[in-house]
């Protein structure tokens, strides 16, 4: 008897996935937790896992292809057993959900009026541990001959990027998993290239690597990736139907730098755990939003259509740059955490944000966001909020300026910040208290501890 394994909702808001690379090949023994693939979801790389135990007979979709939530993508029966008519047929649409009595177990996406709550992660769950693809055995070197060249172990991105760069992944030392190279990898092993080797520079973003120009061209059309479809339809979602409007302050950071220089020399005593978490200016940002969201419980809300959820936990959601866009990891109870919690949850939230890493209840669930460009030298700007949310908080640059203190001019370090509200839940007056509270607590750090 066969079993049909179909595109699996392995993200809350997953539409459709691009399958990225057969991890098991037609004709392979698969036990029940088996990685088959890896897929692209709207926000990260993640493993589609066996429900059934047999062998894989066949790839009903091949790597690369976009499949919406639900559609047949392989078959997974008795060693030599007949795939099904509707099977062979069903890549093409529909027709694959026929054939087979047995189905692969799909997770339903939740309503809009659902709260975002994942399960536990087990064994046979969509976000199960990493595990580093088989490895045929390169073949043997016999007089003079050249051995077959060995797979190397890569992320997806990792892969993409090496091919877009012209990078050979066999001399790049991986410090993924198991010698697994990951995206960082690459920024050395690029560096290290021969000049000739390399693509000219260009002006670029940094998160949005372009193809290479071609002369015989106008133009190169990029197909969208997973997580810039999501971008669009969300940021679409937000700045057409949502009132937004924007209040910015000005705040004085002379505080919070004195505040993080005594705290880093204190930690330069401390042990080399403590040494390696360095508090950043966003930590403490990040920190100080939580705290002023405890006492303005009406920021800290969600919009839900027929109604308004006001959250009695602080979540913080942080911006984070990705090659394809953006992601907002989440920081769980911020307003609970001390800085050096902050700070530790931040770097590896981060990290496995831009090698597309991250489990879907890592980066769902926020209930406010902090997006911060002031390493970028921007000097302000105004976000776009990420529904259900109702605010979002824009932090530029912290720059050096002449201002009236004590009744003389000073040179004072300063930060422009800016909130967007969501009219329909925040209001004038809601908002600005918000940021004055928020602008003491950081021209007072002290207040942070309390």
């Amino acid at each position: 008897m066969t079993t049909k394994v179909v595109m699996e909702a392995l993200s809350p808001t997953m539409e459709e996935g691009r399958l990225v690379e057969w991890k098991k090949q037609e004709g392979e023994a698969v036990a029940v937790g088996d990685v088959l693939a890896e897929v692209e979801t709207d926000k990260a790389v993640m493993e589609l896992v066996a429900r059934a135990a047999g062998t894989l007979l066949k790839h009903v979709v091949e790597a690369g292809a976009t499949v919406p939530v639900s559609e047949l993508v392989a078959v997974i029966g008795e060693a030599g057993e007949a795939v099904s008519g509707a099977a062979e047929q069903a890549g093409s649409g529909a027709a694959g959900q026929r054939g087979s009595k047995e189905t692969q177990a799909t997770q339903p996406s939740p309503g809009k009026n659902q709260p975002v709550s994942m399960p536990p992660t087990s064994p046979a769950g969509a976000a199960v541990a990493e595990r580093p693809p088989a490895e045929k055995p390169p073949a043997r070197e016999g007089n003079g001959a050249r051995a077959a060249p060995t797979r190397v172990k890569a992320s997806p991105l990792a892969r993409r990027i090496a091919a877009e760069r012209g990078v050979d992944l066999v001399g790049v030392a991986g410090s993924g998993p198991e010698g697994r190279v990951v995206a960082r990898d690459l920024e050395t092993a690029v560096a290290a290239a021969p000049a000739s080797s390399r693509p000219a520079p260009s002006v670029a973003s940094a998160t949005a690597p372009l193809p290479r120009r071609s002369a015989d061209t106008p133009y190169t059309d990029v197909p969208l990736t997973q997580i810039r479809k999501t971008i669009a339809r969300r940021l679409a979602q937000s700045i057409g139907p949502v009132p937004t409007f924007y209040l910015t302050s000005e705040v004085d950071m002379e505080r919070v730098v004195e505040a993080r220089e005594s705290l880093l020399a204190g930690q330069r005593g401390s042990g080399a755990e403590e040494k390696a978490i360095k508090v950043s200016f966003n930590d403490i940002i990040i920190k100080a939003v939580a705290m002023a969201l405890r006492q303005h419980p009406a920021c800290n809300a969600w919009w839900q259509d027929d109604h308004i959820r006001y959250w009695n936990e602080v979540h913080v959601s942080m911006a984070v740059a990705v090659e394809e866009g953006l992601i907002t990891p989440v920081i769980r109870h911020a307003d609970q955490k001390t800085l050096r919690e902050i700070a530790a949850e931040s770097r590896d939230l981060a990290a496995r944000a831009r090698e597309r890493r991250l489990k879907p209840e890592e980066y769902t669930g926020g209930t406010f966001t902090v997006s911060n460009l002031g390493m970028l030298d921007i000097e302000e700007f105004t976000a776009i909020i990420n529904p259900p949310e109702t605010g979002i908080l824009a932090v530029g640059r912290m720059a050096e300026r002449p201002v009236a203190h004590e009744g003389a001019v000073a040179i004072r370090r300063r930060m422009r910040i800016t909130m967007s509200c969501d009219h329909r839940v925040i209001d004038g007056a809601t908002g600005a208290q918000f940021l004055k509270t928020l602008k003491g607590m950081l021209e007072n750090p002290l207040a942070l501890v309390w």
